[in-house]
C-alpha cells in the first residue's frame, strides 16, 4: 500500500570540505516503517508467526543434520576399524567371532598357559597387534570407562578388597600429583580446592591407608610431622573438624601407637575450646584456630543440631588421653543441654538450636537428614564407649519410637520401607541419602542387646538404600530422593536432587549388616556400587569425581571435585565390608565415629 502522502523530503546538504550529506538511508527507513505501521494487527501477527515458524523449523533442520553428520562419522570410524581388524598380515590368523561380539578363547601370550580345548585358537606365528578397545561415548579424556574384571565378591573375597585398594591408589594419585597438602583434589582440572587449608584429604585418609596397609602411609605421616600446622589465622567449622581432622589424628594414633599424631589432635583441640565460650554452652560453629576467637555464621545466630551434638566421642577421647577433663565437660554439657530442652516430639529433634539462648528454632521440622542425622547416631555411640552405663540410650530408643510413629511409611510400587520428613503435622516422603546411615546404627544397637525389632527395620530399610542406587540408570543413588505412595506409580524412587557426591552412608551400613548378619548379598550390593563408582565417577588422570545426574549414564556430568570422606570413608567400608578378617577393628572393641574413624571403647 503507497502512502497517501509523502511526509518527507530529500535534503543534500555540503560544506567548505566538500563533504557530503544525504538523508536518503533514513528515508528509505522512514518508508519502510510507514509500510509497516499501515498493516493491520492481524497482518503484522501474521508475518511474525510465520517468521518464528521458519526459525523453529531451521533450528530443527540443523539438529537433524547434525545428528546424521555425528552418525555418519561414527559409521566411518566402525567401517575404520573393522577394515583395519581385516587388514592382518600373512601369518596371523584371525580370532573367529570377534565381529559377531563373542567373546573369542585365551591365546597364549607370555603369561598365559596354551589355551587347549576344540575352540582354542592357534598361536600366532606373525607379531602381534594390538586390538584397541573403543573408547568410551561421553568421557573422552577427562573419565575413563573402567572395565573391572574381579569376580564377584561372593566368589573371591580377597580380590574384591584388592579392588577397593586398587580405588584407593588411583584416587591417592589424583590427590598427591595434583592437590598434595590441599583439603580437596579437583581431579577434572587437575587442581586443589582449599577449605580450611589444613590437608583435609590426607588427614582423612590417614588410617584407611594403615588398615589396607599401603605404602602410602608413610609418605603421608611425614607430611603431618613435618608440614602440619594448626598455628594459622583461619576460620574452620567446629564439627567438621572435629570429625574429620580430629578423629582422623586420633583414631591414627590408636593404630599405630605413634605418638605423633596425639601431639597434633592435643595441639588442635585446645585450639577448638573457644567454640564453647557461649551464653548458653552450645558451641559456635565455627572457630578461628590461629586467633582463639569464634562466631556463628554471617548469616544467622544458630547452630545445626547435629554439628553441636556430633563432636562428644572425639572430645571424650582426647579427654581420656590427655587426662584433661575440660574437652568431655565441655562435649557433655551441650548433650545434658539438649536432653532437658522442650520441643522434642517422642524423642525426634528440631534442626537447628541458638546459642544465645540455647534453646530449639525452627520448631516443628523433624527429619533424619541433613542437619540432624549424627545426633541419633551418636545417642547410640556415646552409650557403647562409654561401656554402656549413661543414660543417653533412652533418649535414643524414644527417638526410634518416634520414628516408626511419625515418619516411617512405605511405598506403593514395592513396599519398601523408608524414613520421611515431618514439617508442622505433614508428612514429606522425602529422604536424604544420608539417613542410609540408620540400617548400620540400628543393626549396632542390635547387636548390643537393644530390640530385635531394631535389626527387622534395619534389614527393610537396607533394602530400601539398596533400591535407590539400583533404581538409577548408573547404579549410584541421588542426594535426595522422593518416594511415589501410589500403587499405580511405576518407581518406586523419584530423584529430587540427582547429585552423587561419593557418599559413604549406604556401604557404611552394608559393611554393619554383612559384619552381624554373614548374608553375602550385602557384599554383592557393596560390589555393585563399586564398579557404578569406577564406570562413571573415576578421572583417567587420577582421582573420583563427584557427578551431577545419576539418571545420564552417557552424561552424568563430572563436578570436578573428591570429597575428603571418599578416601576417609566410603572406600574404608568398602575394604572392611570385603575384608575376610571379622576381627579387624572388630565392633566389641571400636565405635566409629560419624567420619569412620575407629575409636577404642
Amino acid at each position: 500500500y503507497p502512502p497517501s502522502r509523502k511526509d518527507f523530503i530529500s535534503l543534500t546538504l555540503s560544506d567548505s570540505h566538500s563533504q557530503t550529506y544525504n538523508n536518503g538511508k533514513h528515508r528509505r527507513q522512514s518508508c519502510w516503517r510507514q509500510k509497516w505501521k499501515q498493516l493491520s494487527r492481524l497482518q503484522r501477527s501474521l508475518i511474525l508467526f510465520l517468521l518464528a515458524l521458519l526459525l523453529i523449523l531451521g533450528l530443527l533442520s540443523y539438529t537433524s543434520i547434525t545428528e546424521q553428520w555425528r552418525l555418519s562419522d561414527r559409521e566411518d570410524w566402525l567401517d575404520l576399524d573393522d577394515r583395519e581388524l581385516k587388514a592382518i598380515p600373512p601369518g596371523v590368523k584371525p580370532v573367529l567371532g570377534l565381529a559377531a561380539g563373542k567373546v573369542p578363547a585365551p591365546v597364549a601370550g607370555p603369561h598365559l598357559q596354551p589355551a587347549v580345548g576344540p575352540d582354542a585358537v592357534p598361536e600366532p606365528k606373525g607379531p602381534n597387534i594390538p586390538i584397541l578397545a573403543k573408547p568410551p561415548k561421553w568421557r573422552g579424556a577427562m573419565i575413563e570407562a573402567d572395565q573391572a574384571t574381579e569376580p564377584p565378591p561372593s566368589a573371591n573375597e580377597k580380590e574384591a578388597a584388592e579392588a577397593v585398594c586398587d580405588a584407593f591408589k588411583h584416587a591417592w594419585k589424583g590427590y598427591k600429583d595434583y592437590a598434595w597438602g590441599h583439603d580437596e583434589l579437583k581431579p577434572i582440572s587437575k587442581s586443589f580446592g582449599e577449605w580450611f587449608g589444613l590437608g583435609l584429604t590426607l588427614i582423612d585418609a590417614l588410617d584407611t591407608m594403615w588398615i589396607m596397609g599401603l605404602k602410602e602411609f608413610a609418605e603421608a605421616k611425614s607430611w603431618v610431622e613435618k608440614d602440619l600446622s594448626f598455628n594459622k589465622n583461619v576460620d574452620v567449622n567446629l564439627f567438621e573438624t572435629t570429625i574429620r581432622i580430629l578423629g582422623g589424628l586420633l583414631s591414627t594414633y590408636h593404630l599405630t601407637g605413634d605418638h605423633l599424631f596425639l601431639e597434633k589432635a592435643k595441639d588442635l583441640g585446645s585450639r577448638l575450646m573457644p567454640a564453647f565460650k557461649t551464653p548458653s554452652k552450645i558451641p559456635f560453629s565455627d572457630v578461628n584456630i590461629g586467633k582463639g576467637t569464634a562466631h556463628p555464621p554471617r548469616w544467622t545466630s544458630d547452630s545445626t543440631l547435629a554439628e553441636v551434638t556430633s563432636i562428644q566421642l572425639e572430645f571424650r577421647e582426647l579427654s581420656r588421653l590427655s587426662q584433661d577433663p575440660q574437652y568431655q565437660e565441655a562435649a557433655n554439657e551441650v548433650m545434658r543441654l539438649v536432653h532437658n530442652l522442650p520441643g522434642k516430639h517422642d524423642g525426634l529433634v528440631p534442626m537447628f538450636i541458638n546459642t544465645n539462648s540455647g534453646q530449639f528454632t525452627h520448631k516443628g521440622v523433624f527429619t533424619l537428614g541433613a542437619r540432624a542425622d549424627s545426633y541419633y547416631e551418636y545417642l547410640l555411640k556415646q552409650w557403647i564407649q562409654g561401656g554402656k552405663t549413661e543414660d543417653l540410650l533412652k533418649d535414643y530408643l524414644q527417638a526410634i519410637e518416634g520414628v516408626k510413629k511419625h515418619l516411617l511409611r512405605q511405598t506403593g510400587p514395592s513396599k519398601l520401607t523408608f524414613v520421611g520428613e515431618l514439617s508442622h503435622n505433614r508428612f514429606n516422603p522425602k529422604m536424604d541419602h544420608l539417613v542410609c546411615f540408620l540400617p548400620g546404627t540400628l543393626a549396632l544397637g542390635a547387636h548390643n542387646g537393644l530390640p530385635g525389632d531394631h535389626m527387622d527395620l534395619a534389614v527393610q530399610l537396607m533394602e530400601t538404600c539398596h533400591q535407590m542406587y539400583k533404581q538409577m540408570e548408573t547404579g549410584l543413588s541421588p542426594e535426595i530422593v522422593h518416594f511415589s505412595l501410589q500403587a499405580s506409580d511405576g518407581s518406586d524412587v523419584i530423584p529430587a536432587d540427582r547429585h552423587n557426591l561419593l557418599r559413604p552412608e549406604t556401604v557404611e551400613s552394608l559393611f554393619y549388616m554383612y559384619r552381624f548378619t554373614k548374608d553375602t548379598k550385602y557384599r554383592d550390593w557393596g560390589w555393585d556400587m563399586l564398579q557404578s563408582f569406577n564406570k562413571y565417577t573415576k578421572v583417567s588422570g587420577g582421582g573420583y569425581t563427584s557427578i551431577n545426574n545419576v539418571r545420564d549414564p552417557d552424561n552424568p556430568g563430572p563436578r570436578d571435585k573428591m570429597e575428603s570422606f571418599f578416601l576417609g570413608e566410603t572406600l574404608k567400608y568398602l575394604y572392611l565390608l570385603f575384608s575376610d578378617d571379622m576381627e579387624l577393628l572388630s565392633l566389641d572393641k571400636y565405635v566409629f565415629n560419624t567420619e569412620a574413624h575407629p575409636l577404642p571403647i
